[in-house]
């Protein structure tokens, strides 16, 4: 079994004049840190776990615990903490300082119900792509893949992912490409840094990426990124079930919609700037 390592940034004792000098603020971050320890994997943990994924002393961690507690960020149950719904309001915080919450999931459900397809919207948070809208067709499907707003994915693995990737500049997609651990996740998945780095190329070029059965087997999607002052601030997708729906029929069928969606969304946005 692996050892697990501290979350990066939370050193439990910083000297007090380094930190006055410093912007960054260490009691913060190691809060925030508490807070990522919970994930779906461990969605409980006791205060020695705490103490032990972030490296801060149990003293610490359990002082950063009862806060959340007092807050009404989490909740104890016999030692056990787990994080209370309201952290959402911090997701929140985010999705309304974007300016395009309610119109996104509006223009996105209108596509998933014209498509009778699942579609999202997602940006780039570092080597991850962040889900920050979903929709779902009323239109009996079956997807295996379970997303929600919040889920976050590695950005090779979608088509999200990829065509925010194809708009770094070369000296960031260069950082990436270095950083990157590029996972197999089924016998299509890209993992060479030199062919994602051509895939991305294209995917550039074309304007849009399509993907099949890389990130699951079955699944296969499209997406395009949207573009405020000329620049990629997220994407959107489409989602099928290889079944049913080629690669084909999401260039010829789906892509369209899929454009025109965006466009409409560019232009909402730049008629509130």
């Amino acid at each position: 079994m692996s050892q697990e390592m501290p979350i990066a940034g939370t050193a439990d004792a910083a000297p007090i004049e380094d930190e006055a000098r410093s912007p960054y603020v260490t009691a913060f971050g190691r809060g925030l840190a508490v807070i990522r320890c919970f994930s779906e994997s461990q969605p409980t943990l006791t205060i020695a776990e705490v103490a032990r994924l972030t490296g801060l002393n149990r003293a610490t961690a359990r002082r950063f615990l009862h806060t959340l507690e007092a807050d009404g960020y989490a909740t104890n149950d016999n030692g056990r903490y787990s994080l209370r719904p309201t952290i959402l309001d911090l997701g929140y915080s985010y999705l309304s300082t974007m300016s395009v919450d309610q119109t996104l999931q509006a223009e996105l459900h209108e596509l998933a119900e014209n498509l009778h397809e699942s579609c999202s919207a997602g940006v780039l948070d570092g080597h991850d792509v962040v889900f920050v809208a979903r929709a779902l067709t009323s239109f009996p499907r079956i997807m295996t893949l379970a997303l929600r707003v919040g889920t976050r994915i590695p950005a090779y693995l979608t088509a999200l992912g990829r065509v925010l990737l194809a708009d770094l500049t070369e000296a960031q997609l260069e950082e990436y490409l270095k950083t990157a651990a590029l996972h197999r996740e089924t016998e299509r998945t890209i993992t060479d840094p030199g062919e994602l780095a051509r895939t991305l190329a294209m995917v550039k070029e074309q304007g849009y990426c399509a993907m099949d059965q890389e990130i699951e087997t079955g699944i296969c999607a499209i997406a395009v990124p949207l573009r405020q002052a000329n620049r990629p601030t997220m994407a959107i997708s489409v989602a099928a079930h290889a079944s049913r729906t080629s690669i084909t029929t999401l260039e010829r069928e789906y892509l369209p919609a899929l454009q025109a969606t965006g466009r409409e969304i560019e232009r909402i946005l730049q008629m509130r700037n």
